[in-house]
C-alpha cells in the first residue's frame, strides 16, 4: 500500500475521541496537562521533597531563614497553588464529563445502527428461509407425483 491510501485510511477512521480533541482550545489542552500532572504520584512526590528541603532549610538554617517557622511563606505559596489549581481541576472534570457524554452517545448511535443491521439481516434470513422451505415443498410434491 502506498503511503497515501494510508493517510486516507487514517484520515477516514477518526473516532469520536479524536474529532473531540480537534475542537479543543489551547487552554483547554493547558488545563488537561496540568490536571493530569497535578494528579499524579510523581507531582506528590516533587513536592514532598519540595517541602522537606523548604522545611530543613529553614529550620536548620544552612541559608538565611527566609520563611521562619510557621513557614507563612510556604502556606502563601499553597494557598496560590490551590487557588489556581481548583478551577484547572474542574475545568478538566468538566471536558472530562463533556467527553464520556459523548462517548455515551457514540456507543448508543454505534449500538443503534448494529440493532438495524441485525434486524435487517434477520429479516434476510428470514426471507431465505421461506423461499427454501418452499423450494422443498415443491421438491416433495414432484417427488409424491412421480412416485
Amino acid at each position: 500500500m502506498s503511503a497515501k491510501s494510508d493517510a486516507v485510511k487514517t484520515k477516514a477512521a477518526k473516532t469520536w475521541l479524536d474529532k473531540h480533541k480537534e475542537t479543543l482550545t489551547p487552554g483547554q489542552r493547558i488545563a488537561d496537562s496540568v490536571a493530569s500532572g497535578m494528579g499524579s504520584w510523581k507531582f506528590i512526590i516533587w513536592q514532598t521533597i519540595f517541602v522537606i528541603i523548604w522545611m530543613i532549610l529553614n529550620v536548620i538554617g544552612f541559608m538565611a531563614h527566609w520563611d521562619a517557622y510557621p513557614f507563612i511563606l510556604l502556606n502563601l505559596i499553597f494557598s496560590t497553588q490551590a487557588a489556581y489549581a481548583a478551577p484547572i481541576i474542574m475545568m478538566a472534570q468538566n471536558r472530562q464529563s463533556e467527553r464520556d457524554r459523548l462517548q455515551a452517545q457514540a456507543d448508543y448511535d454505534t449500538n443503534l445502527e448494529a440493532k438495524k443491521e441485525i434486524e435487517a439481516m434477520q429479516l434476510q434470513l428470514n426471507k431465505i428461509e421461506t423461499e427454501k422451505l418452499d423450494e422443498i415443498m415443491k421438491m416433495l410434491k414432484e417427488m409424491k407425483k412421480s412416485q
